[in-house]
């Protein structure tokens, strides 16, 4: 994978972001993973070695908030943007075009899981139909039959389980990286077309 930030770039980038106020690490490392729309999240040991070499050059200062430090710019690091603000409108296109590349690759991917979703959907209701053929259903409006009744239960409990796991693993992912915007729209955009696909296998 090719770096994400030019050589001297992210040092740039840095004091654009103190440059809206002043912030803790944390925040600093939080501000970059939401600007990529959570496609890149990078490392403590990649973002404070750069704030304090930024400090050494006095185009940074700290002081302490609580146990915390709070970094904030300078006027020397004013100085250091304002006198390019080209090179960072550059970094900002950069940007943006690798959040463009992703959403592509999401739709993408999106595309090609529907269609096998689509095709196992398709092989499950067939499965079904037969299944419901051999077990001799009675009439709709006179009720299921025993076989009717364990299919729909088996249905009932796929969704069940798929829910609970998809419920786990959002939870799981929460906790070390927030949903993004981006991710957020690919689960509506999946979840719509299954339950659209899922109605059409019922024959409704």
């Amino acid at each position: 994978m090719p770096p994400v930030f030019a050589h001297g770039a992210l040092r740039l980038y840095l004091l654009a972001l103190l440059e809206t106020g002043p912030k803790h690490g944390y925040e600093v490392i939080k501000a970059l993973g939401d600007r990529f729309g959570g496609t890149y999240s990078p490392s403590a040991g990649t973002i404070y070695p750069r704030l304090a070499k930024l400090e050494e050059e006095g185009l940074v200062a700290t002081e302490t908030d609580g146990r915390r430090t709070k970094y904030f710019i300078t006027e020397a690091g004013r100085s250091e943007l304002d006198g390019r603000r080209q090179e960072l409108a550059d970094v900002e296109d950069t940007i943006s075009a690798s959040v463009r590349r992703l959403a592509d690759t999401l739709r993408e991917d999106i595309q090609t899981n529907m269609r096998g979703l689509r095709a196992d959907l398709a092989a499950t209701a067939e499965a079904a139909r037969t299944s419901a053929t051999t077990a001799t259903f009675r009439s709709r409006t006179a009720g299921y039959t025993p076989e009717g009744q364990r299919i729909l239960k088996e249905a009932e409990l796929m969704v069940q389980s798929f829910r609970d796991d998809i419920r786990v693993e959002l939870r799981q992912h929460g906790a070390s990286h927030p949903l993004t915007p981006v991710a957020l729209e690919t689960v509506r955009a999946v979840l719509d077309q299954a339950r659209i696909s899922i109605r059409n296998s019922l024959g409704n």
